[in-house]
C-alpha cells in the first residue's frame, strides 16, 4: 500500500512510501548533505534511486537537474510520483534501468554521482529478505559493490566525484575497488549512532583522477546519550525549516 508522508520535517515536500519496499533511512539523509555540490557539476545521478529520496533532499540543496536511476519497475513508479507531488518534473528525471547498463551509454557524462547501494553480500549463509523489493535493495543481487564502482568510474568526467555511504566493515574493498577504477578517496566522515558507540557506517568521497589525499573529517554523531537527535542531524531532518 502506497503512503503519502511528509518528507522528514519539510512541511512543503512529501514522499510517496510503500509499506512493501524499501524505505530510506537516516543513511540517505546523511549521504544527500554529505556530498559536494561544487560549480562545475551541471548534473548529478542517484544509483539505486529507489522512491527518489535522495534526489528530493538534494534539490532541498541546488536547481542542478538530479538523474536517478533505478532497476526496479514499481520503485520507478513510486519515484515518479514523489517527484510529481513535488512539482520537480522539471529538475528530478527518474530513469528505469540497469545501473551497468546506463553507465556504458553514458561515459564521461557527469560531475557528480551518489549512491547508497546494498550493503550485504550474498553467500550460502546470507539471510536474504522473501521480499523481492527488499531483497535487491539491500543485498547484492542486481550488482554489487564493484559493480557499482566501476559504473561511476565508468560515468565521470575527469575530476568529477563520487559519494557513497556504506559500512565500516566493508571500507578495505571500497577503497580497494575505488583504487583499481581511478577513484581518487578525498573525504572520509565516520558516523557513530552515538557517543562512546563504535561506528555504524561511513560517508565517502572521491574524485576520478584525482591526486592523492585523503581528509578524515570530524566523527558525526546521530544521538545524544539521551537517544535524541543531535543538533547536526536536526538540521538535515528539516525541522529548523520552514
Amino acid at each position: 500500500m502506497e503512503e503519502i508522508n511528509y518528507l522528514l520535517g519539510f512541511k512543503n515536500m512529501h514522499i510517496i512510501q510503500r509499506t512493501d519496499m524499501f524505505t530510506f533511512s537516516l543513511d540517505t539523509v546523511l549521504l544527500a548533505n554529505f556530498c559536494s555540490i561544487t560549480k562545475d557539476v551541471k548534473e548529478i545521478v542517484d544509483f539505486g534511486t529507489n522512491n527518489a529520496a535522495i534526489p528530493l533532499l538534494l534539490s532541498r540543496r541546488t536547481k542542478k537537474h538530479i538523474t536517478g536511476i533505478e532497476i526496479q519497475k514499481e520503485a520507478v513508479e513510486v519515484a515518479k510520483k514523489s517527484v510529481a507531488i513535488n512539482k520537480l518534473e522539471n529538475q528530478i528525471s527518474i530513469v528505469h534501468a540497469d545501473i551497468k547498463d546506463y553507465a556504458e551509454n553514458h561515459k564521461s557524462s557527469v560531475k557528480m554521482i551518489v549512491c547508497n547501494p546494498p550493503f550485504f553480500k550474498v553467500d550460502e549463509e546470507s539471510n536474504v529478505n522473501d521480499n523481492e523489493y527488499l531483497r535487491i535493495a539491500r543485498h547484492e543481487i542486481a550488482i554489487n559493490l564493484e559493480g557499482i564502482i566501476k559504473a561511476a568510474s565508468q560515468m565521470l568526467s575527469f575530476g568529477g566525484k563520487f559519494a557513497m555511504v556504506h559500512r565500516p566493515d566493508r571500507m578495505i574493498e571500497i577503497l580497494d575497488f575505488m583504487k583499481k577504477y581511478d577513484l581518487e578517496p578525498k573525504r572520509i566522515r565516520f558516523v557513530y549512532p552515538k557517543p562512546h558507540k563504535d561506528a555504524n557506517v561511513f560517508l565517502i568521497e572521491s574524485v576520478y583522477k584525482g591526486n592523492t589525499g585523503l581528509k578524515i573529517e570530524q566523527p558525526l554523531y546521530a544521538h545524544n546519550e539521551d537517544g535524541s537527535y543531535t543538533d547536526e542531524v536536526l538540521k538535515y531532518l528539516g525541522d529548523q525549516d520552514d
